[in-house]
């Protein structure tokens, strides 16, 4: 997982979540959904992005936790589509 990969995903977050406010410090490790930063349809958002961004398919079976909920599950579920 690369560190440029992190910082595009995070500064998405702030753009479309946080809008803008980068003021407190995002972990890597921070549940995006647990701690109400993102819903569902910021998930459908959040999706478009990679897709996009990182020239992957997310198939729906895809859109779950294990891959979606923190800056470090997205990013490594963007490495294992761009590695198959």
């Amino acid at each position: 997982m690369s560190d440029a990969t992190r910082t595009a995903i995070r500064a998405f977050i702030v753009e479309n979540f946080l809008f803008g406010d980068d003021s407190q410090p995002l972990a890597a490790d921070l549940s995006l959904i647990d701690n109400d930063l993102i819903d569902s349809t910021g998930i459908l958002e959040l999706v478009g992005f990679l897709e996009e961004r990182f020239a992957i398919s997310v198939a729906d079976a895809d859109i779950v936790p294990a891959n979606l909920d923190t800056i470090d599950r997205i990013a490594g579920f963007i490495a294992r589509k761009q590695a198959a």
